[in-house]
């Protein structure tokens, strides 16, 4: 099964703590270290990955992303501790419900019209 048949998303009232594409997002930074970088890679603005970071940091009780600024001596972004716990946690979350839900999906995918 693919990947990206099921997609899992953790609310924080009316926002997307965490989902695909933020822990793609986290997982470029931690690469890449910085956010302008990160973006980059994803082909996204620096302000949107901002964005992104700025409301997981905020969802959560302590940040996900730390960066100091850029100028002469460059800038950067890391992950913070907690930030890579919850990467590894949501990495997880999504294998087991994956794992779990196969027979299910293998069901209702067997009947999907596929597109040409």
């Amino acid at each position: 099964m693919a990947n990206d048949i099921l997609k899992i998303r953790i609310a924080c009232g009316d926002k997307v703590a965490m989902g695909p594409g933020k822990a793609d997002l986290l997982e470029a930074i931690d690469d890449c270290g910085s956010i302008s970088s990160a973006a980059k890679r994803m082909q996204m603005s620096y302000r949107r990955a901002w964005e992104l970071v700025d409301v997981m940091n905020k969802c959560f009780d302590q940040p996900l992303v730390t960066s100091s600024p850029g100028g002469h001596h460059g800038g950067g972004a890391e992950l913070t501790e907690l930030g890579r716990s919850m990467l590894k946690n949501y990495r997880d979350a999504v294998a087991k419900a994956h794992l779990s839900a196969q027979a299910e999906l293998d069901q209702i995918l067997s009947h999907l019209i596929t597109a040409d």
